[in-house]
């Protein structure tokens, strides 16, 4: 026997014993997260292969199916958060047709008027009406301070979830750097292990993706190209949380304008990125909390603003039309008040019809974020109504021609020129051969205040802002209708003198039913004007329905709303699920496979042990010659 064949069937004793090592190992840690299975290589040595020595320990998993996993964790953290939110959204309107959910307590308010209009003389009747009415407006307030709170608890876990990301940035950063400078295979794969959970782990708060580098590292990058880790240097996130938000707490790109946190990531050179910012994180549970602050919750303030509105305005405004003639509208807007709206709908250049909305207002004319109006894809501005009714032609001018001037600056179609003509209430809008007026529409606020009765009877103001301000969409300190769900109330007035509530008309104070009768019909009948921006019938166009419609709408698309997101969530569980089966499958340890590679190692460490007793039968036998 050659001293060849000694030391290959001594390397082939160390190859063995470090594969039956390896093999130990993945047994042992058969139960252990995150630990990935192991193989060790064997490396042929020696002329003509004669030899074997030991590669290096290799983990065994499927890129692809890790790559997945991660995908399907952010996704699923991104469900899980909005199907959580949206659901207690729902909640609270309360059950739908129950006596105590928000349709339940309108309908028991409407039904109340009916009866006061039959018993005008019932002093019960009234008392029911303003009770009604009072804890309509309370549910409304309490439930549109609800949605604040969720805002709020929403930003205080969006500060929590940043702090927890930033820690497992600088932990993959750190973990970086010792593999990098790790000798050991062994140590190596466990350092690699705690960094593929870290990275797992981030997954849940953002979309990530990962770039594996030549000495061990990996990049991390936000799906949107932000690179948050590169090798031993990590980006630091921070979250300026705001605290208590309200109805008026939104984010701009503007530091200055904005009043909400963002999430700011910090590059190691000191470069600051907006992650807050839209479309910067798409998935995981940060980009759903900041989707739901910024989107989902704003709206179903929107919506109870909304609905708070048309209590409030149905009952006091009135509907202008104009007279439209050839190519001009001419409308008389005696009355006005500041926050009314005219509405001119023109034609674009590019041949599209959009809305001009113009706010009657006692400041100097103004653009306005469209969002506040009737139609949120239209273009606002506000007129200065100060100078009376003989001036109301000359503001009107100066609105559309400010309107045009900020409308080309933005790169949109220039608004049509049109002339605004008059020396009283009455003014005529008149177009171009190449644009024209399709017509033209406001409305305008009957009551001069909370406590006037009488002026545009039956109109009366019922709800107010606070317990004495009158409702009239007003610009002048702050979009009004913005946060008006949490000040709704019942008329200070009213309360203390109920007997306008059955006023036969405005100089008859006898008891008659008429008015409690124009309000039911208004309010369950009359069709109102409810914005876009509230995402009830599309966000392309105001929506037209009783208000008592509008409320059911409401109710009806947040239960949607929910259902969708619980379905959405649902499915992407199972994503989540399926992804993590298909990774497990190719890294996690099998025992059956383990006990079957540890017998085939077996059987080639006793065959190379035989071949060294062999060896040493022989020896001992020369040495006794």
């Amino acid at each position: 026997m050659s001293l060849n064949a000694l030391w290959t069937a001594t390397a082939g004793l160390k190859a063995t014993q470090a594969a039956i090592s390896v093999v130990s190992q993945n047994v042992a840690n058969a139960g252990t997260a995150g630990y990935v299975r192991r193989t060790i290589d064997t490396v042929p040595t020696g002329p003509g292969n004669s030899g074997v020595a030991v590669g290096a320990v290799t983990r065994n998993f499927d890129a692809a199916a890790l790559k997945q996993l991660r995908s399907e964790t952010a996704g699923a953290a991104y469900t899980a958060t909005r199907a959580d939110i949206t659901s207690q959204i729902d909640k609270l309107y309360g059950t739908p047709g129950s006596a105590t959910a928000l349709d339940g307590t309108l309908n028991t308010f409407t039904n109340s008027l009916q009866q006061l209009s039959a018993s005008p003389n019932s002093a019960a009747a009234r008392t029911a009406v303003l009770s009604n009415a009072a804890a309509l407006a309370g549910q409304i307030n309490a439930a549109a301070g609800s949605v604040q709170d969720l805002r709020t608890g929403v930003e205080a876990q969006l500060g929590s979830d940043t702090a927890a990301a930033s820690t497992l940035l600088k932990n993959i950063a750190t973990l970086n750097s010792k593999i990098q400078n790790t000798l050991d295979d062994t140590a190596r794969a466990d350092l690699q292990d705690q960094r593929d959970q870290a990275v797992n782990s981030l997954a849940s708060y953002m979309d990530i993706s990962t770039v594996d580098q030549r000495d061990g590292t990996t990049t991390v990058l936000t799906g949107s190209g932000v690179t948050l880790v590169d090798r031993g240097s990590a980006a630091s996130l921070t979250f300026d949380g705001r605290g208590t938000l309200n109805a008026t707490s939104a984010y701009s790109t503007d530091p200055t304008k904005r009043t909400v946190g963002t999430i700011t990531a910090t590059t190691p050179g000191g470069a600051k990125i907006d992650l807050g910012s839209p479309g910067a994180l798409r998935s995981g549970s940060l980009a759903a909390g900041l989707e739901l602050r910024d989107t989902t919750l704003p709206q179903a303030q929107r919506q109870l603003d909304d609905l708070a509105s048309g209590l409030a305005g149905s009952l006091t405004d009135n509907t202008v039309t104009g007279t439209v003639t050839a190519n001009s509208a001419a409308i008389d807007l005696t009355g006005i008040q500041a926050g009314n709206t005219l509405t001119i709908p023109v034609t674009l250049s590019n041949g599209s019809v959009r809305n001009i909305s113009l706010i009657a207002s006692t400041s100097p004319t103004a653009t306005v974020d469209p969002s506040v109006t009737n139609d949120s894809t239209g273009f606002a501005q506000t007129f200065d109504i100060s100078g009376g009714p003989a001036t109301y032609a000359n503001a009107i001018q100066t609105a559309l021609n400010a309107l045009s001037a900020a409308a080309t600056a933005k790169g949109y179609p220039a608004v049509p020129t049109l002339t605004a003509t008059g020396t009283t209430a009455s003014v005529t809008l008149t177009g171009t051969a190449s644009t024209a007026v399709k017509g033209a529409s406001a409305t305008i606020t009957a009551p001069t205040s909370a406590s006037d009765f009488t002026t545009g009877f039956p109109k009366i103001a019922l709800f107010t802002d606070g317990t004495n301000k009158l409702y009239t969409g007003s610009l002048e300190s702050g979009a009004q209708i913005t946060g008006f769900a949490q000040r709704i109330t019942v008329n200070g007035a009213l309360v203390s003198n109920p007997a306008p509530l059955t006023a036969a008309s405005a100089t008859d104070p006898t008891a008659s039913g008429a008015r409690a009768l124009s309000i039911f019909n208004t309010l369950t009948t009359a069709q109102h004007t409810f914005s876009s921006a509230s995402g009830i019938g599309g966000i392309a166009a105001p929506y037209t329905t009783s208000v008592t419609g509008f409320a059911r709408d409401v109710i009806a698309a947040q239960g949607s709303a929910s259902t969708s997101a619980a379905t959405m969530n649902d499915t992407q569980q199972v994503a989540l699920s399926t992804a993590q089966s298909r990774f497990a499958s190719s890294a996690g340890v099998n025992i059956d496979e383990e006990m079957s590679n540890l017998i085939a190692l077996q059987t080639a460490y006793g065959a190379n042990a035989r071949v060294l007793t062999a060896a040493r039968d022989m020896l001992n036998q020369l040495l006794q010659i």
